[in-house]
């Protein structure tokens, strides 16, 4: 698909289990499925990569998932275990065997088991790994960084990270007035500039009078362009996402003018893929788990309850 996702791609089917599992299997009841906009990626072959699973034609699709225990025959998992599965089906129930299931502890989240999707999940370990790794956070260097997408799970986040490891001015680009309030009003940020407004150069240019440090990069297009022709020389760079791009067909041009600029800046801009560092996913977890609960960092994600797993598909369209 090289263009918009539509409700026509997909279909609801319903079917009987099987009445029996295999060795090294359980049957677990879906609890909550995780809507990211990196699942855009596994609707194409090209874009996936080797990084990632492909959504074939006439297959149950999937993403990261949370759900209870049922039935196990799994030596590692017994019935009222909270599992969590990076590929979970979109399904009300389902098999799964017990090699790629994780065991959650509730205990980290006070209970609240759906932060494991969110904040303790991939989306707050790509903005702090990243952040780590990329950012280059530098205590009392008085540093600014700058994220766009910055309402969306790993912007919101990234920028309350930068913020909790020594950044010292964070400004967000978003897309509602709304949304910039919520960055500003609740999550820390110091300046929230709206995208589709006018003037977004000039605005940011003054909220960063003396240049950008550090661009956590989530959208791609026009916005990073922007961005990145406002960075200071040897500045960094984060590549968490290309959100505009992810309905074109691959690869992602490059406008020429930035990739002067980032050459010219000595600026890396290197995809980073979070499966990479999964040595570091506990450590990370416990860093974040530990923020969580001692209310330095804010959960931004809102949970739907949705009684029809075909309530899903809006909103990956």
């Amino acid at each position: 698909i090289d263009k918009a996702p539509v409700l026509e791609n997909f279909r609801l089917e319903e079917t009987d289990f099987p009445e029996n599992l295999a060795d090294g299997q359980v049957l677990a009841k879906t609890l909550y499925l995780s809507m990211d906009p990196y699942l855009r990626y596994c609707m194409n072959e090209e874009s996936a990569g080797s990084f990632l699973l492909i959504w074939n034609i006439s297959e149950v699709v999937f993403s990261n998932g949370i759900g209870v225990v049922e039935q196990s025959r799994s030596s590692q998992f017994k019935v009222g275990d909270i599992i969590l599965y990076f590929n979970w089906p979109w399904q009300t129930k389902c098999i799964l065997d017990d090699g790629s299931l994780k065991k959650l502890d509730p205990s980290l989240v006070d209970g609240h088991v759906s932060h494991y999707l969110g904040l303790l999940g991939t989306t707050g370990l790509t903005s702090l790994i990243g952040i780590k790794l990329q950012g280059h956070v530098t205590p009392g260097a008085n540093q600014t960084m700058v994220i766009s997408g910055a309402a969306g799970g790993c912007g919101s986040l990234a920028g309350q990270i930068g913020r909790l490891l020594g950044c010292t001015r964070i400004i967000g680009i978003c897309g509602t007035n709304e949304k910039c309030a919520v960055l500003t009003s609740e999550l820390g940020f110091d300046e929230a500039l709206n995208y589709k407004m006018p003037g977004l150069a000039y605005k940011l240019k003054a909220c960063c009078p003396n240049g950008v440090d550090i661009y956590f990069h989530n959208v791609g297009g026009e916005i990073s362009d922007i961005v990145i022709s406002q960075m200071k020389k040897n500045s960094h760079l984060v590549l968490c996402g290309q959100i505009s791009q992810y309905n074109k067909a691959p690869p992602f041009d490059i406008d020429p003018q930035t990739e002067t600029n980032l050459k010219e800046c000595n600026i890396a801009r290197e995809l980073f893929l979070l499966p990479d560092y999964s040595d570091q996913f506990e450590s990370a977890t416990l860093e974040l788990s530990e923020w969580l609960r001692a209310g330095k960092l804010k959960n931004t994600y809102k949970r739907t309850n949705c009684n029809c797993i075909v309530m899903f598909v809006p909103s990956i369209i």
